[in-house]
């Protein structure tokens, strides 16, 4: 069925309404000249709100924080030339993380292509939709008005199917202006949600979970992406099989359950650590995840169960990448947790299966760890100043409820927030540790918040990546997007000084400032509330009115460059890169 319009309208306001069909809600950007019929269409669309970013890095963060939040498509766009690779960086990032983003850009009309045009970006130079070709699952220049609608089709259709990621179109100056029929075809009617299964291999991997001894889940990233996370707990519950999270993934189950093991790998728990390394799983389940350098502890052989490794994805390219699988089962992480339910419980009908010894093993485990860890808490020093980042996290988790939203970006206090910071419910804890780019959440949390008003949204960042998007506040204070920002400053780079000391022995630094960075004035300057803490004992008063806060907010937190994050195995892995051959590339069953 087609929504039909009589009238005819511009190819941009055709556009426009394509996103509104798909419940676009905003476009993050920054004008330009051949993008500003654009914005012209916007500015007659009443549906869609345009939000003026300060670089168009942070506009794709923005659209990569909103899609994440909300599971809906992020929008961003960007003029022609040196305003569309401003772009790529947060393209990137929403690419290596599956994120669903539309990318408009603009380019120079179509009558001077060739001939000099400033920031021409197309064919005859720079070219803009080569450029993007490696970093989104489809892109393409618009090559006539009359076939916009379908290329726009096609576009939405590839960013919000199958693995998700982000799309790009460059719509030439020209065409954007030009009269088209205004016909929306409904999301319903050119893409479908993707639900496939491979029937046997659910079968076979619900009988080799139902007669495992010591079974083990491992959830990734792909279970948040699907919404798969109450079928990933009823898996957990029916068979009393414990569950661990790549780092990517934290969140999608429950850290206070008690089949919970936490964070596996790097900055993970000890519980996971132990759990998954001991040699005692039998059946291990992996979800969502491609089993890569982070969650496996870097490529930890002792990873690979003693009787079958079961492998669900999305893409069949990552199953068996890493490990050697037993039954590989391609398919959405939610659709493929659903079926497999339904065949554990057709199955229970007619059998018992034998005992899990998963639950006695973890409470046994996890006493241990407690005892150790309020050890080791008596000595940390929390009250100590300069202020701990373990203390943050633990005031930080009293003060927030369990919905609250908390971006994290790259650097010690990504670490710390993983290993510090439990996580009761899905899609609360976004860090883009695909791609990895500081000043990601810095402007990230503002598109969570647009996109989901009445949850409270905190960032958690470092200065070095309030350096890189701290403008980006502004863009709150514009538009009165209560956003609180935790800047954590310890005067320089932590994570890049922490690995030059353990890798080089402090031969040299590049890693701290001459000059700490006034966070505190520099927020103010931009027009939203801010504070500077260096007391321990200020923190929970603070976020307990952060919490409540209603304008962009800055809590600026004096810390130590030398304090040690929980890096796990991350130094090893990067002196395998530099200086040996890996050698558990392939870890295969330990039958084989």
């Amino acid at each position: 069925m087609n929504n039909a319009f009589p009238e005819t309208g511009t190819l941009a306001n055709l556009l426009l309404r394509y996103l509104a069909e798909e419940k676009v809600e905003y476009i993050f950007g920054i004008p330009g000249g051949p993008l500003m019929p654009l914005y012209e269409a916007l500015f007659k669309f009443d549906r869609i709100k345009p939000i003026i970013a300060k670089h168009e890095e942070g506009a794709a963060f923005m659209a990569d924080g909103y899609a994440r939040a909300t599971g809906r498509l992020g929008v961003c766009c960007a003029t022609t030339g040196p305003g569309s690779t401003n772009l790529l960086t947060g393209v990137a990032c929403a690419y290596a993380d599956s994120v669903p983003l539309l990318v408009i850009t603009a380019q120079v009309a179509t009558s001077v292509f060739g001939k000099g045009a400033a920031q021409e970006s197309t064919y005859y130079g720079v070219d803009i939709v080569d450029m993007f070709k490696p970093v989104t699952k489809f892109s393409a220049m618009v090559h006539s008005a009359e076939h916009g609608d379908s290329l726009f089709r096609s576009a939405l259709r590839t960013a919000l199917s199958g693995r998700r990621g982000p799309v790009h179109i460059n719509i030439p100056a020209d065409y954007m202006k030009k009269e088209v029929p205004q016909i929306v075809v409904a999301p319903e009617n050119y893409r479908i949600e993707s639900r496939q299964f491979a029937r046997e291999a659910i079968k076979q991997a619900a009988h080799l979970l139902l007669h495992a001894a010591n079974p083990v889940i491992i959830a990734g990233n792909g279970v948040n992406v699907s919404a798969g996370n109450d079928e990933l707990r009823q898996l957990a519950e029916k068979l009393c099989i414990p569950v661990a999270t790549s780092p990517k993934g934290k969140g999608a189950f429950p850290e206070n359950h008690i089949l919970s093991l936490g964070v596996l790998g790097f900055a993970g728990s000890s519980l996971a650590d132990k759990y998954l390394l001991s040699g005692k799983a039998d059946v291990v389940l992996a979800a969502g995840t491609s089993l890569g350098e982070l969650p496996s502890a870097n490529w930890d052989a002792r990873l690979s169960p003693s009787k079958a490794l079961i492998h669900i994805d999305i893409d069949p390219e990552e199953i068996g990448k890493n490990y050697a699988v037993t039954t590989g089962i391609v398919g959405d992480a939610k659709a493929v947790l659903k079926e497999l339910n339904y065949q554990i419980d057709r199955e229970l009908k007619w059998l018992t299966p034998p005992a899990k010894n998963g639950l006695a093993s973890i409470r046994t485990l996890k006493t241990i760890i407690e005892s150790e860890a309020n050890a080791a808490a008596e000595n940390a020093g929390l009250d100590s100043i300069p202020i701990k980042q373990p203390r943050i996290l633990a005031e930080l988790r009293k003060a927030l409820p369990s919905d609250a939203i908390l971006f994290i970006d790259i650097g010690t206090c990504m670490p710390w927030a993983i290993n510090c910071f439990p996580v009761y419910e899905p899609r609360t804890f976004f860090v883009n540790l695909g791609f990895g780019s500081m000043g990601y959440a810095m402007a990230a949390g503002i598109g969570a918040k647009l996109g989901m008003p009445n949850k409270n949204v905190f960032v958690l960042a470092g200065d070095g990546a309030f350096a890189m998007n701290g403008f980006e506040i502004h863009t709150a204070v514009e538009m009165n997007i209560p956003v609180v920002w935790i800047i954590i400053n310890n005067s320089g780079l932590g994570m890049i000084h922490q690995g030059e000391q353990m890798q080089f022995k402090g031969q040299f630094c590049t890693s701290k400032y001459q000059n700490s960075l006034k966070v505190t004035e520099i927020a103010k300057g931009l027009g939203a509330d801010a504070i500077k803490i260096s007391d321990p004992r200020d923190l929970s008063g603070a976020f307990a009115t952060a919490v409540k806060a209603t304008r962009p907010t800055v809590i600026e937190v004096m810390t130590s460059i030398e304090e040690l994050a929980p890096m796990g195995r991350r130094m090893e892995s990067l002196d395998t890169m530099f200086i040996k051959e890996s050698k558990n590339a392939f870890p295969a069953t330990r039958d084989n």
